[in-house]
């Protein structure tokens, strides 16, 4: 700790270097006020300074003091003075004074002087430190309040079909605390091409936090500057948002990556027409016989997006029948898991067919619905610790 002491009592001066001077402290006395000031305005970096409010009197001590807190508002200035000077505080509280300590005849206070110290840095330091979380809170906090604006808010299926969506995002919970809501890399979109094509699309940026969040802003904006009738091909598409995406720093640095389904729905001939760019496959549900799976296996998804620009990527094409349900999703949805478990489980694939098995009967939005709540309930109070995106299909002619 670095310590700048202005004090009126060389005795005194002696005995705090005695006390205060060890290997984790550097300690500069003076009982000069303009010396001290002069000290103070270098470049010492000083953690905390100790001032008696008569150097040589009170008008000088406050001067001294208001100085030094114009100048470096963030460094602690500890008080010192007589009992008989005590009500000479008031106008050093006002000021900004972190604390004082009562000099008695003995000079006993000398003895606590290093706890108080102490004491007070450390009150500093997490002051400063529970300002800077503050600050990081509302960017965060406004990093995203920009993501949600990405989230379509209305949404117009195709003839015959029912959609709905939702994106929940990751939770940090700190003792003591609330829970904050953090920025995250989920990301999904649905929109109408020409010649009822409607695409849907479910994105998930690597890691979480600011630059996972940033990733997929940087997604939705080329897949909005890319998106056009000339791109037939989902697999066509995803290439050229990869090719895109492997030249931005904000996406790929430190290893960072996006996993991507991007599919077009024919609303006439019901065909869906898909690509995968190492995201989990879509789960089909045939309503009247109750089939449930996959619609492809696992690693049936190309190269995530930004890693290889020479990545291709292979497209794939079922018809969804009548009566059916399609999902795409996030893995936040199937990586669930309770923290307080003896074994590592997840809710998993397994957790995704059962709910969707039991809300069979519920209306398409319950039963997305039933999917995170019965995902978050897995996790026995803890929450989910990755964002969550889902897109829910209904043909229901």
């Amino acid at each position: 700790m670095k310590i700048l002491v202005a004090w009126d009592d060389l005795e005194q001066i002696d005995l705090m270097s005695l006390y205060l001077t060890n290997d984790d402290n550097y300690l500069l006395t003076t009982t000069d006020p303009e010396e001290a000031f002069n000290a103070f305005s270098g470049e010492g970096g000083w953690e905390v300074m100790v001032l008696s409010v008569r150097l040589p009197d009170i008008d000088a001590s406050h001067n001294l003091f208001r100085k030094c807190r114009a100048l470096r508002p963030e460094v602690p200035i500890i008080c010192g003075c007589n009992p008989d000077d005590i009500y000479r505080l008031a106008r050093f509280m006002v000021g900004g004074m972190k604390s004082y300590i009562l000099r008695d005849k003995n000079g006993d206070f000398l003895f606590l002087l290093a706890a108080m110290l102490e004491s007070v840095t450390e009150w500093v330091r997490a002051e400063r430190e529970q300002t800077i979380a503050g600050k990081l809170r509302e960017e965060v906090e406004s990093v995203r309040k920009l993501q949600e604006t990405m989230i379509p808010k209305d949404v117009n299926p195709p003839a015959g079909y029912r959609v709905v969506a939702c994106y929940e995002p990751s939770q940090v919970r700190v003792i003591g605390g609330q829970p904050v809501t953090m920025a995250g890399g989920d990301y999904y979109d649905l929109f109408t091409l020409a010649k009822d094509r409607f695409v849907v699309l479910v994105g998930d940026a690597s890691g979480h936090g600011m630059k996972a969040c940033m990733s997929v802003i940087t997604m939705h904006t080329l897949v909005r500057m890319l998106r056009d009738d000339k791109h037939l091909s989902p697999a066509d598409f995803v290439a050229m948002v990869n090719r895109n995406l492997c030249s931005q720093t904000v996406v790929n640095s430190d290893g960072g990556f996006i996993t991507l389904v991007y599919g077009i729905l024919l609303a006439d001939t019901n065909e869906f027409y898909w690509c995968s760019a190492g995201h989990p496959p879509p789960i089909i549900q045939n309503m009247i016989t109750g089939e449930i799976h996959a619609v492809a296996d696992e690693d049936i998804g190309g190269v995530p997006l930004g890693i290889d620009d020479t990545a291709e990527y292979m497209e794939h094409k079922f018809v969804i029948p009548p009566q059916s349900r399609l999902l795409i999703y996030t893995d936040g949805l199937i990586e669930a898991f309770p923290e307080s478990a003896g074994r590592h489980e997840e809710f998993g694939v397994k957790g995704v067919i059962e709910t969707m098995k039991n809300s069979l009967d519920k209306p398409i939005d319950l039963a997305l619905r039933a999917l995170f709540d019965d995902s978050n309930s897995f996790t026995r109070g803890s929450g989910r610790h990755d964002d969550t995106s889902a897109i829910l299909i209904e043909r229901f002619e």
